[in-house]
């Protein structure tokens, strides 16, 4: 929530509640912006839990529109019930997935914690000292905005149906509507979302006039929607029409009882931004972050609107489900289709 004594427009302050900390600074006119976060581990590759881990934390300086972090601290913990052997093998591939994202995000690791545990447990603390300009202020969304993410849904349900694989019991309730490939597709690409940086869209919300941003992690598209509407200046709410869904994983949802995805209350890891852009700019802001200058895997899709309200956010009764098909079963269909198209005789 916006805080209060000393702070005015010019040096803006934000506390509990919202993706990081902005604190004014004594001298210059400039912002701290520190954000932390840890989780245990979701995926079976040591090195990608260690990048997804470090995307994650970077990704509520990313929410704020900034775009550089000037410090990286690592939280580590290691199990107790590990042997050595896999302490030796297991923990270097976390930290080395972690060191690497955070020099993809063009910051570096100076220090942190390890400590032993009964859970494995890794995360970070990403700070930064900002001038007003480089942060854009979660609560200036106005009527008429369109909201965007880009990132899909259904990383929770990916991971999961991944593990149920060698569960009889999970997986006979969701192989009517989904094949072991299309789990492993999911599941790859699940990893390789949570494992991409949001600093693109961060730098792009400048670009297009960004009014507000969050990212959708623990509480779901829903959640976070709702707690970024109650942030709002303006007496606006939040509706959101279209759910991009990773391919397959809104029926493993519906078959499974579990989750919510529909509902958007099933949590995600390092998820994408919502963010509020003006109507004229959000086709640009998709089109642009597809560009093949920012490299390989940036997506974007208008999900919803917003309109005059009191500050709260909902899914509409029967949202329009977006399949987003894992960048595997493209590659998959494409050549699939290319062996097909070169056995068929030639008129």
């Amino acid at each position: 929530m916006p805080t209060g004594a000393g702070s005015s427009p010019t040096f803006p302050a934000l506390g509990i509640g919202m993706d990081s900390c902005v604190i004014p600074l004594r001298h210059g006119g400039l912002s701290l912006v520190q954000t932390t976060d840890f989780f245990y581990p979701l995926v079976e590759d040591p090195y990608m839990m260690g990048r997804i881990a470090c995307a994650n934390v970077l990704s509520d300086l990313y929410a704020m529109g900034i775009t550089e972090c000037d410090n990286m601290l690592m939280l580590l913990s290691v199990s107790q019930s590990m042997s050595e052997e896999e302490r030796e093998k297991v923990t270097p591939l976390m930290v080395k997935g972690f060191r690497d994202a955070a020099e993809e995000g063009g910051t570096a690791v100076t220090g942190g914690q390890t400590v032993v545990n009964p859970w494995i447990i890794i995360g970070g603390v990403a700070t930064v000292v900002c001038q007003p300009n480089e942060f854009i202020m979660p609560d200036s969304a106005v009527v008429g905005d369109v909201l965007v993410l880009t990132k899909p849904l259904g990383t929770q349900v990916a991971v999961n149906a991944h593990q149920w694989l060698d569960n009889p019991e999970r997986w006979n309730k969701v192989k009517m509507v989904v094949s072991r490939e299309e789990v492993e597709l999911a599941y790859q690409e699940a990893m390789f979302n949570m494992a991409t940086l949001n600093r693109t869209a961060a730098g792009l919300m400048h670009t297009f006039n960004a009014h507000a941003a969050t990212d959708i992690t623990g509480f779901g598209i829903l959640g976070h929607s709702q707690n970024l509407a109650k942030q709002q200046r303006n007496e606006v709410s939040f509706v959101i029409h279209n759910l991009p869904i990773i391919a397959k994983m809104a029926a493993v949802s519906k078959a499974s009882g579990r989750f919510g995805l529909l509902q958007g209350t099933s949590a995600e890891t390092s998820g994408g931004l919502l963010i509020c852009l003006p109507r004229e700019q959000a086709a640009r802001f998709c089109s642009e972050i597809k560009s093949s200058k920012y490299g390989e895997g940036h997506q974007a899709w208008i999900v919803g609107i917003v309109e005059k309200g009191n500050r709260t956010a909902r899914i509409i009764d029967k949202p329009r489900v977006i399949e987003v098909l894992p960048r595997g079963a493209t590659a998959a269909a494409l050549a699939h289709d290319s062996s097909n198209a070169s056995s068929e005789p030639s008129s």
